[in-house]
């Protein structure tokens, strides 16, 4: 399976402000050298998705200069690679009007690569996902579109686009930030809201971008979105199913925060602290690349050549240490987890 993925990363967030007065949001630090990007990066690359386009615009330095110095290197190989795409000039005539004209002027790409699915995800949520068994969901369900989605509670659910379900998933209604948000069914304090990640059909997002451009629609959840159910086969994938490995008893199942406004960075930041964090960003299993002083994970195809235990002189700033640890040297072999 094929899957070319665009990357969502031109947004000013505003509501960050003044952390973003000179960096992209998706830019900013998490914790521990980690940026936000990073996250939506290492879900993908986990999941063996290694076609990507970073779709950038506001402020995008810092954003380019991270992903040359630790992301691209990642990628060496035949249809192995990500690249960053933004205007230029940044805010000329060429400038991205929004996250549906961002990837419109690139559907080239598209018919370049001929995938089987365009995956659109965001740039700027905190969580883990195996996003091979959502692709696995949008090939059972022979979707045209489907909907990554999580319930949050309804006292902020006008802040995401909100879904309602009927048998199988299948998505009656898509409201992009309602002020009254309709909750699940039977489950009065909860709603489903979308998590802003899309797998296409290609031929069904080349004709809804073109469609969009022709009416002057130019975002997803705004102009494309809502006018999709009953028009064509449109899913919810249910996130709280998507089981990623090394997540530990004590974490929160179905972790996903949007980190759009500084209370909730702040939040999510504080939800990693502690010896039992409700998210462990240093899951080995799942790791969380990005870093630059990132470990290399050990597979089966690494060959450990030789051992030894010692006491490090000094500790790099934000790590958190419970016992001794034990030095492998290792000759890697990086490989993705999934072949998609």
């Amino acid at each position: 399976m094929k899957i070319v993925a665009f990357v969502l990363a031109g947004g000013e967030g505003t509501r960050l402000y003044p952390l973003t007065v000179m960096h992209a949001k998706p830019a900013l630090h998490f914790v521990n050298g980690f940026r936000i990007i990073d996250f939506v990066l290492s879900n993908l690359f986990n999941s063996g998705v290694c076609s990507i386009y970073v779709l950038a615009q506001y402020k995008p330095q810092s954003l380019i200069d991270h992903l040359g110095g630790v992301w691209i290197p990642r990628f060496n190989g035949k249809d192995r690679f990500l690249t960053v795409i933004s205007p230029d000039p940044v805010g000329g005539e060429g400038a991205f009007k929004g996250t549906a004209d961002a990837v419109y002027q690139n559907l080239q790409l598209v018919r370049r690569h001929e995938p089987e699915m365009v995956a659109v995800f965001a740039a700027d949520h905190v969580y883990r996902m195996d996003i091979g068994q959502m692709a696995d969901f949008h090939r059972a369900c022979d979707a045209d579109v489907s909907v990554a989605a999580s319930p949050v509670p309804i006292e902020t659910a006008s802040a995401f686009g909100i879904l309602r379900t009927g048998e199988g998933g299948c998505i009656r209604e898509f409201q992009e930030k309602p002020l009254r948000p309709a909750a699940i069914p039977g489950t009065p304090t909860r709603a489903y809201a979308s998590m802003g990640n899309y797998l296409f059909r290609p031929a069904v997002l080349a004709h809804l971008l073109e469609e969009a451009n022709a009416s002057g629609g130019s975002d997803f959840g705004r102009h494309i979105m809502p006018r999709l159910p009953g028009r064509y086969r449109m899913f919810a994938y249910d996130f709280s199913g998507n089981s990623v490995p090394g997540v530990a008893a004590h974490e929160e199942r179905g972790y996903w925060r949007d980190v759009g406004t500084i209370a909730a960075l702040d939040a999510a930041r504080k939800d990693t602290e502690g010896s039992r964090p409700r998210f462990d960003i240093y899951n080995q299993v799942w790791p969380i690349l990005g870093h630059e002083h990132d470990a290399r994970l050990i597979n089966d195809a690494d060959r450990v050549s030789r051992r030894k235990e010692r006491v490090e002189p000094r500790v790099h700033r934000g790590a958190r240490v419970f016992e001794t640890t034990e030095h492998f040297c290792v000759e890697p072999h990086e490989a993705p987890f999934r072949n998609m």
